[in-house]
């Protein structure tokens, strides 16, 4: 169904992890090292990584960062897995660019139907738009890229997801909830001021396009249904 990595240094839970992905169909490697981690990544072409925070070796965190920041392993989905379970913990992890986040202790079966997701949305391919311009800011949506004026706007793989997904709902206010079930996945451990935190560190990157997203007090958010249009309303 799927090929997955895990790095998990409990021998015990990766084992565990690793027979009820297999029973679920996906084909799974393992490994126990942030640095094998990273070479396997590279060499067995995963669509998830699962990976553990608190590694002997790496941090599971500069794994993450090193992963974005490769050609070939950028676009993979990255579900953390830590004993740590602070909101802060869990936003540094977003902001590096983790798709999903499970503290532990987890439901083996929750994180199955996690990996599932998050395999089904990256199966559904991009929008029928691959490439799309609106006022100064252009997307590419097969390469998860985008630019502003020209500039390469250096987002993770959640904020292009959730400006991807502001974009295709232009016009239409958003609520953080709705956010959080389709950017997100529905999440009972991430809470609304998560989507606060992450719509103004994306506004923040887009620079002259930040006003194309607008707050709607109360509500949530709406992306400018024209260009024109931006900054038309107040925050």
């Amino acid at each position: 169904m799927a090929r997955i990595l895990l790095v998990e240094d409990e021998a015990d839970l990766r084992e565990v992890v690793e027979f009820n992905l297999k029973q679920a169909g996906h084909e799974v490697v393992t490994t126990g090292s942030g640095r094998s981690g990273l070479t396997l990544a590279s060499e067995f072409s995963p669509e998830v990584v699962l990976l553990d925070i608190m590694l002997p070796d790496l941090s599971g965190l500069e794994v993450c960062r090193q992963l974005r920041a490769k050609e070939e392993t950028k676009g993979l989905k990255v579900v953390m897995i830590t004993a740590r379970g602070e909101e802060i913990d869990r936003i540094v992890g977003f902001e590096i660019g983790a798709d999903d986040y499970l503290v532990k202790p987890f439901s083996v079966r929750e994180l199955v139907l996690r990996v599932s997701a998050l395999v089904r949305r990256n199966q559904e391919g991009p929008a029928t738009e691959t490439l799309v311009t609106f006022g100064v800011l252009k997307m590419d949506r097969d390469a998860h890229r985008a630019w502003v004026d020209g500039e390469v706007v250096d987002l993770t793989a959640l904020e292009f997801r959730l400006l991807s997904l502001l974009h295709e709902r232009r016009d239409r206010v958003q609520s953080r909830s709705a956010l959080l079930d389709v950017v997100w996945g529905i999440r009972a451990d991430v809470t609304t001021r998560t989507v606060d935190t992450h719509v103004k560190r994306l506004r923040e990157k887009l620079g002259a396009a930040r006003d194309y997203i607008e707050t709607v007090r109360g509500v949530g958010y709406r992306f400018v249904a024209d260009p024109a249009l931006a900054g038309s309303s107040s925050d």
